[in-house]
């Protein structure tokens, strides 16, 4: 190095810089993203974070009932994930060489397939909608055929594939063309029979509980939907994405319904240990065998970070982890004490519509007040944009509780809870009472929270 030539220092760069993480990101990345914070006044500045918690700069505390959407389902920086990574990091192993088997890639799969013993290899690349893509490709190259089913309000990534069986709208508009999927409801077997009778569908890809309102399928819906695709030689794809790894009280959120065994199932989100980005795409042995159908395949489906090191080290850390601590029965319990508490609060608010959902993935909905005055204000708040409510509450269980959450989808009035499945009775206690503050001033019919929702309502017009 020549003398002018500084060694790299992040601590000394993020000292020097950090405050000015919003404008970087308002000059270089999405630019909508800091504004829309701005407006909600979810700009706050977060120094570290451990476990279900955050701390801003003056030391204050902060519950996350958010989990980075999932992905921190044993909260931040867990010792034994850091250690592992630590420790594979100064193994110096000679990683992605291409051209060799390294073994955490094989242990990584032995120790994910002993959760779901009917299936048999995995692929993993690199975040849940590369998951969902893997799936897709491998349903329509093992069945000869071309078109994917979904459920309407679906979430199951972004990329191009994967999008096509989105049942979203706002997150298609625009992306046109897209791979011919069909859509149906959540629910529907006449729907999904009448689809099936058409001879090219490949397989069908469903959330065991939809992420997008925390709703879930009829009781027995996913097992008859199973026995119809194998009559009409069609798969099942479980997309476990959100749902997995504990979340809402099952290893596998498809396992609450005995007998259910999908052909492909999709993992990504609390394998990475909120670390390392992995996907993973868990199959059928005769699946694989048909893609990678000689030598000359070996490569017709890959990833150039799939199977790293670091990934590999935290996805067994992970799971060590949840064995260890009993994460997945904390999850059961927690969730039910918290779900438990929630619900015997909707007779108690007028505003309060309804408390679902299984484990650690919890959906609040509102609906329409029967008193004069909130129905007045109800209604200017969903003339004005459907949602504005939900998004009333999220801000001043942050701002003034200092409890991060967030809505379940664009224009729901659901607030979705997904928080570290390690939380306890503590932060269920600390999440009630602010839930509770705050209901108590939406239905006093005025302060600071009805300011809030006023300052929405001007934002939504003027959006228009």
């Amino acid at each position: 190095m020549t003398d002018d030539t500084r060694d790299f220092d992040l601590a000394r760069l993020l000292a020097e810089r950090g405050g000015e993480r919003y404008d970087l990101h308002a000059r270089y990345l999405n630019h909508q993203l800091p504004r829309m914070l701005h407006t909600i006044g979810f700009d706050k500045i977060y120094e570290r974070a451990e476990g279900a918690y955050f701390w801003d700069a003056d030391g204050q505390d902060y519950l996350d009932m958010l989990a980075g959407f999932g992905v921190m389902g044993l909260g931040r920086h867990h010792p034994v994930v850091r250690k592992a990574l630590h420790d594979v990091l100064d193994a110096s192993l000679a990683d992605l060489t291409r051209f060799d088997c390294q073994p955490l890639p094989g242990l990584l799969a032995e120790k994910l397939l002993s959760y779901a013993p009917h299936l048999d290899r995995v692929f993993f690349g690199n975040s849940g909608t590369e998951a969902v893509e893997t799936a897709l490709k491998f349903a329509r190259y093992a069945t000869g055929r071309p078109r994917i089913l979904y459920c309407a309000h679906a979430f199951h990534g972004l990329t191009v594939g994967s999008l096509s069986v989105n049942g979203e709208g706002g997150f298609r508009d625009g992306f046109a063309p897209l791979l011919p999927d069909t859509a149906i409801p959540l629910g529907d077997l006449d729907a999904l029979e009448r689809e099936l009778e058409r001879g090219d569908v490949a397989g069908f890809v469903v959330e065991p509980i939809q992420g997008k309102g925390v709703l879930e399928p009829p009781a027995g819906f996913l097992r008859t939907a199973q026995d119809l695709l194998r009559r009409h030689k069609a798969l099942l794809i479980a997309d476990e994405v959100q749902t997995g790894m504990g979340r809402t009280g099952e290893f596998f959120a498809y396992q609450h319904e005995t007998g259910l065994e999908p052909d492909l199932v999709c993992v990504a989100k609390a394998l990475s240990g909120g670390y390392v980005p992995v996907g993973a795409t868990l199959g059928k042995d005769w699946i694989f065998k048909k893609v990678y159908s000689s030598m000359d395949r070996v490569l017709v489906h890959s990833a150039s970070f799939g199977s790293n090191a670091q990934a590999m080290a935290a996805g067994l850390a992970v799971l060590a982890v949840m064995e260890d601590e009993q994460v997945v029965a904390n999850a059961r319990q927690t969730g039910d004490l918290l779900r438990t508490r929630l619900a015997a609060l909707v007779e108690k608010y007028e505003l309060l519509h309804e408390v679902r959902g299984r484990g650690l993935m919890i959906g609040i909905e509102f609906g329409r007040p029967k008193s004069l005055g909130l129905r007045s204000r109800w209604t200017m708040l969903q003339a004005a944009r459907k949602g504005l409510f939900a998004q009333m509450v999220v801000a001043p269980l942050l701002q003034r509780h200092r409890v991060l959450t967030q809505v379940s989808g664009d224009r729901l009035e659901v607030i979705k809870l997904i928080p570290p499945l390690i939380i306890g009775e503590r932060e269920v206690d600390r999440f009630l009472d602010a839930f509770t503050a705050v209901m108590d001033d939406a239905h006093g019919g005025g302060g600071l929270m009805w300011e809030f929702g006023r300052t929405l309502v001007k934002q939504a017009v003027a959006g228009r």
